[in-house]
């Protein structure tokens, strides 16, 4: 399966690099058929990299004036990430949400997962005793609660957490503890039937060399049901497509489909 179509994209609203319209225009250049807006959701705590109240009135009434402007060249969504602690999200201002954890919420501070390495071993220090598995167990103790909180319609990076770890730089990723942690996690998503990222950001941004999910996570996922799409979670108008081939070979084996084709048949 090609991929042509990308359902998680930060512009310049949140995190981004580049406009909408250069997103867009990089998008139509690849030959994509579709693209999904996703900005980061409002935080009501410093956060650096998410929209605030004002900004996502502006993204949404922007993202939704090029479904106009790019019409019959490429297909646009308006989406948003929505962090499992942002304030409600009114999903009807949206075509389609994804739900992913950011941070571990730790005797009122929020620890953030996507940080640094640095960022982590400290918060494992002071929260957990040093115990980086301890951590990871926590972050997937609020991912399995990612649909509960969020009514998502695409699950995200899944186990983000390892952001950091190639190589097991920071843990274990064969501990039996890290394990039960994330089968249990899954084992909560499944059931809703939503599609699970595979998501390829963090090897455009040289974090890691493949893609969310772990390979032994996604036959797991994929052994009980779970299904996938992909993404890019965008960052960089070039990096749009990023690892898409690769992706197409390695997890050719899973239930990988369309998430456009998920919304035209929720809609018709």
């Amino acid at each position: 399966m090609k991929f042509k179509e990308n359902f998680h994209t930060h512009t310049k609203y949140c995190d981004g690099r580049n406009t909408p319209e250069e997103m867009a225009d990089s998008a139509v250049s690849k030959g994509f058929s579709a693209l999904g807006f996703s900005g980061h959701s409002y935080l009501d705590f410093e956060c650096p990299w998410c929209m605030s109240v004002e900004n996502t009135a502006k993204y949404i009434e922007h993202i939704n004036s090029l479904k106009e402007k790019y019409a019959g060249r490429l297909n646009i969504y308006c989406g948003t990430e929505h962090d499992v602690l942002s304030p409600g999200i009114n999903k009807s201002d949206y075509d389609f949400t994804i739900g992913s954890v950011h941070y571990i919420e730790m005797n009122g501070e929020h620890l953030s997962v996507d940080c640094s390495a640095e960022c982590q071993l400290a918060d494992a220090e002071k929260y957990f005793s040093g115990s980086m598995i301890d951590y990871a167990r926590a972050y997937f103790e609020a991912a399995g609660d990612i649909l509960k909180i969020t009514d998502a319609d695409i699950i995200g990076h899944f186990d983000l957490v390892t952001k950091f770890n190639e190589g097991n730089a920071l843990f274990d990723t064969a501990d039996k503890r890290y394990i039960e942690a994330w089968q249990e996690a899954a084992l909560k998503l499944i059931p809703y039937g939503k599609p699970f990222e595979i998501n390829t950001g963090a090897i455009a941004r040289g974090k890691r060399i493949t893609p969310y999910p772990a390979l032994d996570i996604a036959d797991f996922i994929d052994a009980h049901g779970g299904f996938f799409v992909v993404t890019s979670d965008c960052h960089d108008a070039p990096m749009l497509d990023c690892s898409f081939d690769e992706v197409s070979e390695i997890y050719s084996k899973y239930n990988v489909v369309s998430f456009e084709e998920i919304l035209k048949n929720q809609s018709a």
